[in-house]
């Protein structure tokens, strides 16, 4: 039996032609996709897969058509002469399919590429537009926070009690802080800090390089004490700190410094040492006293009786005379020994300080060639009587007084002052002369027993031991300051309490 070829030839024709196209509308929707989304990759991919598949498709369909009308014709001669043109047409399509597919995973990895920058970019833009929308805003703000910070470290710079200093490595002072003026003994609005050195207020020459080399080595400099020079002369201990600040490359490094006065510490634990020292040696000094007193009142006793029954004119008068002279200063001084150890009695009454300094006037007047000496007096109104035992205070005033004469020689200035307030609890009491002074090597021995600047024979050195002592026994506390060439101040401070509560 003979099978029509009838249906195969419309099967293969209608196929052909269906190819054709369905291969031309899946070409014109993603077309019309790719229009729509002209920069995404994908769409750029169908469309290329789908020309390849259209050219395809075409070439096959019109390979198989032409083949199908030839062969109807009889014409198999040319259908086998286009026949291999047809199928490399095909071939060509099939390598053209395959290359795009395989190229197509390089160009995915650019194209995520691609993307990341592209959402990058947006990210940047919507940044962009917020800032440029809120820049105004946003500025207000981190000025006003700018404004809060400075201002906070400015207050903590101008209210702190220890000075702050800023200064480059040579030492130029860039910025001090109110109480580093203070300190210094200057005026902020007439003095200019600005441009001037560090080390002309530093007592040691060489502690700035010291510091120096710190810094350089550990980038700061921790706790070293030092001596300040005031303007005024003074000198203050002082405890210093510092670090170095990293410094942007258009600016110059600076060390900032932080200085502690330290000054009433120091003179506090002298003190405390030296009460220490003085109350060791006044303990030893009574037991001394009461040992040598006796001995002493014997000899005194002998020597005033041999005196009754010799003539005033024999050569042993005057040997014996001259024991008594020596014995009454020796009980003179034992006398001191006591009164430094405290064991001497006192009496205490509620009297005028003003009253009991003037009386010590008359009697230095008196009793002193001063008439080159100036002696000025001030005294404060608000000084009310204290309960003070007025012999002793009185052998205080004097021997301070005393000194100050010595210290000034034939001429110079003695100045006598009180300072006291209704509230305050302390009334002070300042001797000051503008004499030779002392140096500060002696200033921590001066109130030790038998220790004096004067010449051989001219002290005993007691005189401030003793003083001291009655001082302290008072209550209260007896200091010095002194430069040599310039004078000496002696302050003797008693407490005011105990007189209005005797009031």
């Amino acid at each position: 039996m003979i099978l029509s070829y009838t249906p195969i030839w419309l099967v293969d024709m209608v196929g052909s032609i269906m190819m054709i196209v369905l291969s031309l509308l899946s070409l014109r929707l993603v077309s019309q996709l790719r229009r729509r989304d002209r920069n995404n990759i994908i769409w750029t991919y169908l469309w290329w897969i789908c020309v390849a598949l259209s050219c395809f498709a075409v070439s096959r369909s019109v390979g198989h058509i032409l083949k199908n009308f030839l062969l109807m014709a009889g014409q198999k001669t040319a259908w086998a002469a286009i026949r291999p043109f047809s199928g490399a047409i095909n071939s060509v399509m099939f390598v053209v399919v395959g290359s795009v597919t395989l190229f197509f995973e390089r160009i995915w990895d650019v194209y995520q590429l691609v993307l990341k920058d592209r959402q990058a970019v947006k990210s940047a833009h919507r940044e962009l537009l917020f800032l440029n929308q809120n820049l105004e805003r946003l500025v207000e703000e981190r000025t006003n926070a700018l404004s809060a910070s400075e201002y906070k470290y400015r207050k903590i710079f101008e209210v702190s009690k220890d000075m702050i200093l800023v200064a480059t490595r040579d030492g130029s002072i860039v910025n001090l802080n109110p109480s580093g003026y203070r300190l210094l003994g200057m005026d902020m609005e007439k003095d200019q800090i600005e441009n001037r050195n560090v080390r002309e207020f530093l007592a040691d020459p060489e502690a700035w390089p010291r510091i120096i080399a710190s810094v350089e080595k550990e980038q700061a400099v921790d706790n070293v004490e030092l001596e300040l020079l005031t303007t005024d002369g003074a000198r203050k201990r002082i405890l210093l700190g510092g670090s170095l600040e990293d410094a942007a490359d258009s600016e110059e490094e600076v060390i900032h410094f932080l200085v502690k006065d330290i000054q009433k510490r120091k003179v506090m634990e002298e003190q405390l040492a030296q009460a220490d020292k003085l109350a060791s040696i006044g303990e030893l000094s009574s037991g001394v006293a009461h040992e040598i007193n006796n001995p002493l009142g014997v000899i005194l006793g002998y020597t005033q009786l041999l005196l009754r029954g010799e003539s005033d004119a024999s050569e042993q008068y005057a040997d014996l005379k001259t024991i008594e002279k020596h014995v009454r200063n020796c009980k003179t001084i034992v006398e001191d020994l006591l009164s430094f150890s405290r064991k001497s009695d006192t009496e205490k009454k509620v009297l005028d300080i003003h009253k009991i300094i003037d009386d010590v006037l008359a009697f230095v007047q008196h009793h002193s060639n001063i008439e080159h000496i100036a002696i000025e007096k001030e005294y404060s109104p608000s000084v009310k009587p204290l309960l003070v035992d007025e012999k002793k205070i009185k052998q205080v005033l004097i021997n301070l007084m005393m000194n100050a004469i010595h210290a000034v020689g034939q001429k110079g200035n003695i100045r006598i002052s009180t300072d006291g307030s209704a509230t305050a609890a302390d009334l002070s009491i300042k001797v000051a002369d503008d004499g030779h002074g002392i140096e500060s090597r002696h200033l921590n021995k001066i109130f030790d027993p038998f220790f004096t600047t004067k010449a051989t024979g001219e002290g005993t050195g007691l005189g401030l031991s003793v003083s001291y002592g009655i001082v302290k026994n008072h209550g209260g506390h007896i200091q010095i300051e002194s430069q040599p060439g310039k004078g000496s101040v002696f302050t003797v401070v008693l407490p005011a309490v105990p007189a209005l509560q005797e009031i």
